[in-house]
């Protein structure tokens, strides 16, 4: 079976496979040089090599070409070095050139020979004129990349309310789609200042539990729903879903709080809660 190594092109990013060709040995942490579709990339192993199923490659695999050696690992840390007073120089020229954009990073490959600039913008932006004036400026090619404000978020960092560094930038390596189905699964409140993170998109902690929370409400009724107790017929008002209790508020107009097992279906009394959703 063929053979992959895990790499990334920058920390805590998604991670993609080359063919390690003679380089199996190579291990996490380790720098190497890899051909990509825009020129060679320093990258950094994270996974060893390990073989896979022909039918998981999604294509044919770009290779590692060598190990990166002292002199590629020197000129890395040269332009990171540059990547700070170039962002100041693009977003200076951004404002200059007047366009509606706002430029959030500015990155060179090893070598110098390629800078990207990462921006966030509402709406499209013809930049030509900025492109070319930057060419001049850096003697450099230019290539624009307009990102999302998760994006943005995982690359400025901070901290989010739980106190701790964002997910996106600690550990997250990519995106996963997020839903206000899942703040409703777990009986968050809907406010969006409550269930949104420093980027202004929902947090990316809902989907967690959300697998947790979702097998837990099939043991327990619908809001609104009739159900018996053994105190009489009420509705249910209130789900605590982690203790698998329900608030039911009763015909007489009180409300108690049971399990899910103390629970049946109105007219069919062998229908009970606590192991099954009622559909």
């Amino acid at each position: 079976m063929p053979q992959v190594v895990g790499i990334q092109f920058q920390p805590v990013t998604k991670v993609y496979y080359f063919d390690p060709g003679g380089y199996t040995d190579l291990l996490p942490g380790e720098w190497v040089v890899v051909d990509t579709a825009r020129g060679r990339e320093l990258v950094q192993v994270v996974h060893s090599a390990k073989e896979v199923a022909p039918d998981e490659l999604g294509g044919q695999l770009k290779p590692v070409v060598r190990r990166a050696t002292r002199r590629d690992i020197s000129q890395r840390d040269y332009w990171l070095s540059q990547e700070e007073p170039a962002l100041s120089v693009v977003q200076r020229k951004a404002k200059e050139h007047k366009l509606k954009m706002k430029v959030v990073r500015c990155v060179y490959n090893y070598n110098g020979r390629r800078m990207v600039v990462e921006y966030v913008a509402d709406q499209r932006v013809d930049f030509r004129s900025l492109v070319k004036d930057l060419a001049q400026h850096f003697a450099t090619r230019i290539e624009m990349r307009h990102i999302g404000v998760r994006d943005q978020a995982k690359i400025v960092g901070g901290y989010g309310k739980c106190g701790t560094e964002l997910c996106c930038s600690a550990f997250l390596r990519e995106f996963h789609s997020v839903s206000i189905k899942m703040a409703k699964n777990q009986n968050l409140p809907l406010n969006p200042t409550d269930i949104s993170g420093t980027c202004g998109r929902l947090l990316c902690s809902l989907a967690y539990e959300n697998d947790m929370y979702t097998q837990a409400r099939r043991t327990l009724p619908k809001l609104g729903q009739m159900v018996e107790t053994p105190e009489g017929v009420g509705n249910v008002r209130y789900l605590n879903i982690l203790s698998d209790r329900a608030t039911i508020e009763l015909n007489t107009g009180n409300r108690v709080e049971l399990a899910a097992a103390d629970l049946n279906v109105p007219g069919d009394p062998a229908r009970r809660f606590g192991g099954y959703w009622d559909d």
